[in-house]
């Protein structure tokens, strides 16, 4: 008996002690922020009653992710995620039915990308039904609202009859020895894949009764030279149905060969059936148009429009055009925010989009009539979102948390959160805790960072700064969460973060964003310097003595400037995919439009521009130990930038090293390169910060 209660005495310590352990705070790290599920795009039904959306989960020993759909019932009583798919291939893409008794959506369950179809009856899904079974990948497709007809996107030889040549052409390629291809224009290769010769193609197939495809894809782009929709991010946000399923909508560049340096996208209708060539609805205008969505009664179209031709970074102007007359009329001119898409209120009256704002990525209501604008949203990063029935869904996320759907229904202010991913994966995490700051920049604007303490953060005690410089360079560093720059990873480590939202950065007026343009060096470095010391005297937890910097794309080419024109600034840099050489630069990367826009013209009408702020014109100032990061598919900022960066710190004796992915692009996706990579940049930082 007592060696009974002695064996149950040392049993309940080892439980307690284990409770305890598990209990006890620690930092977030990269492990778990790779093994995170993530929410997709909520779609909500037509009658506003459910929601569908997808959950991506990681599989870290097999190095991928995997991605299955969702369904809450807002109706139920306590509204409960439903796992609707379980394949061992991804369900992607949904789409509701018109009747709201389906949903469509994309997977290779069977071989090859198709549309399927899972029938709903109350709250409980069918078997699955392939709608599609064509001789090429579905990239994506629409459900026309009336659910006679489907839109599908393929990437097709636009000279080819059929799909079925350009099946043939592509197995014949692939048998073919010889591996070399011939050029007449640029896009030659874009953001990490070579052209082959082929378009995506907007087609269309009539749908039977039972919800499958029925007769032979019409194509509704082909006779356009030009991708629908556009590479390399385009999905089927840019091209939509009409209420009444008849028309179809769409955004398209067509450049011919100067493609490569034009952003004049325009938007073309299409009856849905073919039969009549596109017609271009913004001729006139020059610039970037997209997004067109109908209104609930069909009779306006509000689409987002750019004034300046060739600015990637313009303000996106929401605009509203009388689908019979053509007239168009702006919506809001006055609110200085770039909207990032658009939705319908059930009624038509009135307009969601979503915008950067000062460090937030909100919703807002932008009223159909008077153009009064109204934040939905506060404090945080929206994500994907949907508005049909009377309920606006959302994902929304923020510096300590990962995005989480939510809905609210129209009248109340009150949204109600629908998921709760990761909770109790990340239960014992103690986040770093972040708050906002402002301070006089360049030119005495007003500019804004933000600070976040060490998970392990106690008063009177210094931490070690990592200094994260976001991209674009008309980007932002603000309330969000990220899979690749996030902050609480260095807040994991022990490391407080600082990060400034310099003169470039979005969501602070269109003339803030103008400002970097011709300017790269310039009002840039001194926000970073003055928001830096700016940091470091309100928050005397930081410690300015141990600090390295961190940046990647623009960020990175903040990194190569920073050496050369701030070079006692940091103990340590981490540079990922920066610009060495603007010369080089503006001649090998694939859309020219960039960095034409950022110099004022193309590298032989005004070298002198592109060698204002070239930072390998300041190498001989180098002399702090820096990390290079490059991925050999990058063809945004090509491998020979990294390539030379660490070149130039190897020929000075600098210390340094190289870290080069041959299988990553501009960002790093895979999980276990994420891992790698995570791991490299904070064995850096501990090396020179904490050692």
């Amino acid at each position: 008996m007592k060696v009974r209660t002695l064996a149950l005495a040392a049993f309940l310590a080892a439980t307690m002690a284990s409770t305890v352990a598990v209990a006890a705070p620690r930092g977030f790290t990269v492990e778990d922020m790779v093994a995170m599920d993530r929410v997709g795009t909520p779609v909500v039904s037509p009658d506003g009653s459910r929601i569908v959306y997808t959950v991506r989960g990681t599989d870290v020993a097999k190095n991928k992710g995997h991605t299955d759909l969702y369904l809450v019932d807002l109706k139920a009583a306590r509204p409960t995620p439903q796992r609707l798919t379980s394949h061992a291939a991804s369900s992607t893409d949904p789409e509701w039915s018109g009747k709201g008794d389906a949903i469509y959506f994309l997977s290779t369950r069977s071989g090859s990308s198709q549309v399927w179809r899972l029938p709903l009856k109350g709250d409980k899904a069918g078997e699955p039904v392939r709608v599609t079974d064509l001789p090429l990948d579905v990239d994506n497709f629409r459900v026309s609202p009336t659910g006679d007809r489907i839109a599908l996107s393929m990437a097709v030889f636009r000279d080819c009859a059929d799909l079925a040549c350009t099946k043939s052409r592509m197995d014949a390629k692939a048998k073919d020895k010889a591996t070399g291809m011939v050029y007449d224009r640029l896009f030659v290769r874009h953001w990490d894949t070579w052209a082959d010769g082929r378009n995506a193609v907007l087609y269309s197939l009539p749908l039977d009764a039972s919800g499958k495809a029925a007769g032979t894809p019409v194509s509704l782009s082909g006779t356009l030279d030009g991708d629908v929709p556009s590479k390399p991010f385009g999905d089927r946000e840019e091209y939509r149905f009409s209420p009444d399923g008849k028309t179809i909508v769409f955004s398209v560049r067509i450049a011919g060969k100067t493609e490569a340096w034009s952003t004049n996208f325009d938007l073309y209708t299409v009856p849905a059936a073919g039969g009549q060539a596109p017609r271009n609805l913004t001729a006139d205008n020059p610039a970037w148009d997209a997004k067109g969505v109908f209104s609930p009664d069909g009779r306006t179209l509000a689409y987002l429009a750019m004034a300046r031709p060739g600015f990637e970074a313009d303000r996106y102007q929401v605009m509203l055009m009388d689908v019979a007359s053509g007239a168009k009329r702006k919506l809001a001119a006055d609110w200085d925010r770039s909207a990032g898409g658009l939705q319908w209120s059930a009624d038509g009256k009135s307009l969601v989009v979503d915008a950067e704002d000062v460090g937030q990525h909100r919703l807002f209501s932008i009223d159909a009539a008077s153009g009064k604008v109204t934040a939905l949203t506060g404090k945080g990063a929206i994500g994907g979102y949907d508005l049909r029935g009377g309920t606006l869904a959302y994902t929304q996320a923020n510096l300590s948390s990962g995005a989480q759907l939510y809905a609210v229904k129209a009248g109340s202010v009150n949204p109600v959160q629908l998921t709760t991913l990761n909770k109790e994966r990340l239960a014992d995490v103690r986040w770093g805790e972040s708050e906002q700051f402002s301070f006089k920049g360049a030119n005495g604007d007003t500019v804004y960072g933000h600070v976040m303490k060490p998970w392990n953060y106690e008063p009177g005690k210094q931490y070690p700064i990592a200094f994260l410089v976001h991209g674009g360079p008309q980007g932002s560093f603000g309330n969000g969460w990220s899979y690749r720059w996030n902050p609480q990873t260095y807040a994991g480590a022990g490391y407080a973060a600082v990060f400034i939202d310099f003169h470039g950065s979005t969501g602070y007026g269109q003339k803030f964003t103008d400002a970097i343009s011709g300017d790269w060096g310039g009002k840039p470095l001194e926000d970073l310097q003055k928001g830096l010391a700016a940091a470091v005297a309100k928050y005397p937890w930081l410690d300015r003595s141990r600090a390295c910097a961190l940046g990647a794309s623009y960020g990175g080419y903040m990194m190569n400037w920073i050496q050369g024109n701030w070079p006692d600034g940091f103990k340590c840099i981490v540079n990922h995919d920066g610009v060495f050489d603007t010369r080089g630069m503006a001649f090998s990367t694939e859309e020219q439009w960039f960095t034409d826009w950022e110099s004022g013209g193309s590298y032989f009408t005004v070298p002198q521009n592109h060698e204002k702020f070239n930072p390998v014109l300041f190498v001989n100032n180098w002399k702090t130990p820096m990390l290079v990061v490059q991925g050999d598919l990058d063809f945004r900022i090509p491998t020979a930038q990294g390539l030379s960066a660490f070149t130039a710190l190897q020929r000075k004796g600098i210390e340094s090293k190289l870290l080069v992915f041959p299988d990553e692009n501009h960002w790093v996706l895979k999980p276990a390169n994420s891992l790698l990579w995570h791991h490299t940049v904070i064995n850096w930082l501990d090396q020179h910060l904490k050692q």
